[in-house]
């Protein structure tokens, strides 16, 4: 499958949290370096994510902000 964000990033499900409604997924880019998302139970059923399976997060956004302390 292709997509036309540019910041497809692979990772690991390192952790799934689920609640009610929207579940958490941890994916672990490399040691140490993680990204979580928030995505509807449903889909996380649907992608069949687990700790273990190969996932990409894909970020698409009109504006980044970055910030220094």
């Amino acid at each position: 499958m292709k997509v036309s964000a540019r910041n497809a990033i692979p990772g690991t499900v390192k952790a799934v949290h689920t609640g009610a409604v929207n579940d958490e997924v941890v994916l672990e880019i490399t040691p140490g370096v993680e990204v979580v998302a928030v995505i509807t139970k449903t889909s996380a059923e649907k992608l069949g994510l687990e700790p273990g399976k190969k996932a990409y997060a894909v970020i698409k956004a009109s504006d980044v902000m970055l910030s220094v302390d």
